[in-house]
């Protein structure tokens, strides 16, 4: 069985790389737009496809799946209300970034700014990828498939650590190769084709899932699990729940447009897009599919719920408190429901998931460096060719560090908390900064460098300093930056008329591609909103907010009895 698992899993592996090399290999990557931005020709399938897989991460379907498994469906927030943030970026992000022909966002704070403020914003985009992310995906990705596909036996390794090398030296090998040969077309197209797979996969395991809660038809399945779910089919989430109801409107919201509109991994894909046309298309496209994404993000672990509390699924228990581990649930799903065949394909599509996230961001770090580190400070007058050969030599030492930090970080279970602490000193004066810069023209440089580096320091006592952080806890982090944000666009406003520019701010073209928006813009975005807010009203039950009303049955109490 395990040679049937390892030979399918070859095959559509290879079978994705085979494609991706048939479609690309005869693209110009050696100028700058050609390996960074893909010859700004990527059409709206490839953009769509790029987005979603670059977001999805073997660490998102086994967590998000775990948080399921906890506390039911409320936490589809995650998916949803990105749906909300796909649409601003079509319909007002993405017009100004074009526009001005910029290849990142730091790019941007530079032309709209000044080139400190710039180097400010890269240099922490730059330090929270290398230190942090990179590694991160890579050491989860590996951990996530030993879990979900039991993969000691197939290495024939039985030490962890030695597992852990191997994986992550084999996605970090395949990553790079996509990120740094083929730059970010490559990186975009095998997105798509493993995004398909992803889909189809993704979408398998819930479907098998359904059909191992009792036998029968579909709809009997659906009967069953709407029963047994109770009240943890809720999309209202309880004030102290991982994504509470009216945080919807504030700090989670706010997390969405950051990383949707102005991280760098991800609008990278959008910025290399033929025309607006297609890039909105691409966006919209991203939002349609997320709207299927608890399907197989939330979904799973529900069921995997009603599998363990019915005594029909084995889950790891935690030795310190004799609880089910939420985030075993998902694999503990994949292994009971798919055959042997299936496993190598969705082993090969976890693989793409986790290659995705990868080179999407080592594509970003070289990017980073060479135009705004060696380019603007380095070596000025470097030709595109010099240009990127940098950015490939770069990536290559930044691939080889992450193999050697990622096995470390089975050693430091806290890194991961420490990461989202970091995420969120650094997103919300970001994001208050390009938000800012693109609906003034008098604000100075002074604001935008203040704000940066005060909003992380402001964030930073509110997280980590007595008495404040138990304020912020009582509050709730995502309203206490959802205040910071507010707070600094008034300072910024502020400063913007007290000591105005001397020169305003005057957006230019600069001609780089056809600006003429998609014509069903409007309607389309419009839809999807509208379908966002039937699926919160379809399943809203704001009785959890109740005194004394039990938010959801849990899993441990129901499978106790």
């Amino acid at each position: 069985m395990f040679a049937i698992t390892i030979i399918s899993f070859l095959f559509f592996t290879a079978l994705v790389a085979f494609g991706t090399w048939l479609i690309v290999r005869k693209r110009e990557t050696t100028s700058q737009d050609g390996f960074f931005l893909a010859g700004r020709s990527l059409t709206y399938p490839v953009i769509a496809g790029s987005l979603l897989l670059t977001n999805l991460s073997t660490e998102q379907m086994v967590g998000l799946n775990g948080s399921a498994f906890k506390e039911g469906m409320s936490v589809m927030a995650w998916e949803v209300v990105a749906v909300a943030a796909l649409v601003l970026m079509a319909m007002w992000f993405l017009p100004k970034f074009l526009k001005t022909g910029v290849t990142t966002v730091p790019e941007y704070l530079k032309l709209r700014f000044d080139g400190v403020t710039g180097g400010i914003c890269n240099l922490i985009f730059l330090l929270t990828y290398i230190l942090f992310l990179l590694p991160i995906i890579l050491y989860t990705g590996a951990r996530g498939m030993i879990d979900i596909l039991n993969l000691g036996p197939v290495l024939g390794v039985q030490s962890e650590v030695t597992q852990l090398y191997i994986l992550v030296t084999a996605v970090a090998v395949i990553g790079s190769c996509y990120a740094l040969f083929g730059g970010l077309r490559s990186c975009a197209v095998s997105d798509t084709l493993n995004g398909i797979g992803l889909l189809v996969g993704g979408l398998l395991i819930a479907w098998l899932a359904f059909d191992a809660i009792s036998p029968g038809s579909f709809m009997q399945d659906v009967d069953k699990f709407i029963e047994a779910g109770g009240n943890r089919i809720n999309s209202i989430g309880a004030n102290d729940s991982e994504a509470p109801f009216f945080a919807l409107f504030t700090g989670i919201f706010l997390i969405n447009v950051f990383y949707w509109c102005t991280n760098q991994q991800i609008i990278q894909r959008t910025l290399g897009a033929k025309s607006l046309a297609e890039g909105q298309k691409g966006i919209l496209l991203t939002g349609l599919l997320k709207l299927i994404g608890p399907l197989y993000l939330v979904i799973p672990g529900m069921i995997a719920a009603i599998l363990y509390m019915e005594g029909k699924l084995a889950i790891p228990i935690d030795s310190n408190t004799g609880l089910a581990v939420s985030d075993k649930a998902y694999g503990s799903l994949v292994n009971m429901v798919l055959p042997a065949p299936l496993k190598g394909f969705f082993a090969a599509v976890l693989l793409g998931a986790i290659l995705s996230s990868f080179n999407s961001v080592l594509n970003s770090v070289c990017t980073l460096f060479s135009l705004n580190v060696y380019r603007s400070w380095i070596n000025p007058a470097a030709d595109d060719k010099k240009v990127v050969k940098t950015g490939q030599y770069f990536g290559l030492i930044v691939t080889i560090a992450s193999i050697v930090i990622a096995p470390m970080l089975m050693k430091a279970g806290s890194i991961f908390g420490y990461l989202q602490s970091m995420n969120g000193l650094t997103f919300i004066p970001l994001l208050a900064v390009v938000f800012m810069g693109m609906i003034t023209k008098k604000v100075p440089a002074i604001a935008a460098k203040t704000t940066l580096i005060s909003g992380i320091v402001i964030i930073a006592i509110g997280y980590f300093v007595p008495p404040f952080n138990g304020l912020v806890n009582e509050i709730g982090q995502f309203h206490f930056v959802a205040c910071v944000f507010v707070l600094m666009l008034a300072t910024m406003a502020i400063w913007g008329r007290v000591a105005p520019m001397a020169v305003p701010y005057e957006e230019k073209d600069a001609k780089v591609t056809d600006l003429t928006p998609w014509k069903y813009l409007t309607p389309v975005s419009i839809g999807l909103l509208v379908i966002v807010a039937l699926i919160y009203a379809s399943f809203a039950d704001f009785s959890v907010f109740s005194e004394g009303k039990p938010k959801y049955p849990t899993v441990q109490k129901v499978s106790s009895k």
